[in-house]
Formats: C-alpha cells, sequence, structure tokens
C-alpha cells in the first residue's frame, strides 16, 4: 500500500489531470490515502518490531512521528477538498507527498553520501533530519513562486505609500 501511495502521489500534481479525468482523479486520490491510512501505521509497527531485535528506540519514535505526520495531512487535504477548497487541498496534498518521500530521502542521503555505514547515531540524525525538514521544503516548493516570481501590480492599483 505505501509503495501505491508513493507511486501514485506525483500523478496526482498534473494540471490536467483533475480537469480532463476529475472522476479517475478522485479514484486515483482515494487509493492514495487508503495507501497511507495503511502503510503509515505498518511502517511504525515494523520499525516497533526491530527495536525488539535491537534497534534503537529513537528510530521507533521516528518512525512513529513520520506516521503520524503522513496520516495527518491527507486528512487534512481530504477536508479541504469536502469542503470545496482546491487550492488549500492541493497545498496539503503537496505536504502528504514530501512527508511520503522521507523514506526514500533517507535511504539517498546515507546511501549517496555514504553515512549510512558510518553508524547508528549518524543513521538516527539522518532519520531525523529528513522527517523533520520535509514540511519545510515542502511549503519552500509551495512558496517557490511567491519568493522568487513577485506578482505584478494590476493596472489601476497603486501599492500603499508610507
Amino acid at each position: 500500500m505505501g509503495a501505491c501511495a508513493l507511486l501514485l502521489g506525483p500523478m496526482q500534481f498534473s494540471d490536467r489531470l483533475p480537469r480532463r479525468f476529475t472522476k479517475f482523479h478522485r479514484v486515483v486520490g482515494r487509493f492514495y490515502v487508503a495507501g497511507v491510512f495503511a502503510a503509515a501505521p505498518l511502517g511504525f509497527y515494523i520499525q516497533h518490531f526491530e527495536e525488539r531485535l535491537g534497534g534503537t528506540r529513537s528510530f521507533s519514535f521516528a518512525a512513529a512521528t513520520d506516521a503520524a505526520l503522513w496520516m495527518f495531512t491527507p486528512a487534512i487535504a481530504l477536508i479541504f477538498i469536502l469542503r470545496g477548497n482546491v487550492q488549500q487541498h492541493r497545498q496539503w496534498m503537496t505536504r502528504s507527498f514530501a512527508v511520503a518521500i522521507v523514506f526514500l530521502e533517507v535511504r539517498v542521503v546515507g546511501g549517496v553520501a555514504g553515512w549510512e555505514n558510518l553508524s547508528q547515531s549518524v543513521n538516527e540524525t539522518i532519520v531525523w533530519m529528513c522527517v523533520a525538514f520535509s514540511l519545510l521544503f515542502a511549503d519552500i516548493v509551495l512558496q517557490w513562486q511567491e519568493l522568487f516570481h513577485p506578482r505584478p501590480v494590476a493596472a489601476g492599483t497603486r501599492p500603499a505609500s508610507r
């Protein structure tokens, strides 16, 4: 179910899909949310099971935090779309997908940099940093245009003078 959510997530960010294939977009979105609500608790359970086999408690807390964030963000997005607020829905789904890919980010950061084999504490730091920064990076993506492409002032309006 988690792989299903990870594979279906990027497809949902298309601008054309919801307009042209609304029903398909809704069905895929429901599969994404169902995948999240199945995979997040299961991911925590697997990590908690690994703790009983010698893993650290910090990893279990990180998994619980990631699972809670992963379930919380699409739940908020679902509430917004049911209320007809498409813009807020899109923003919360972007945050949801950012939390979803923490699993991949940890492997990339640890593997590409070669840090995963250094020590358990380095692995813990990588996991916690990826979890902590997931929502920040999502908000940076969401605000990118606002940050670097200011909107032109509409004709007939003047900025407030001081």
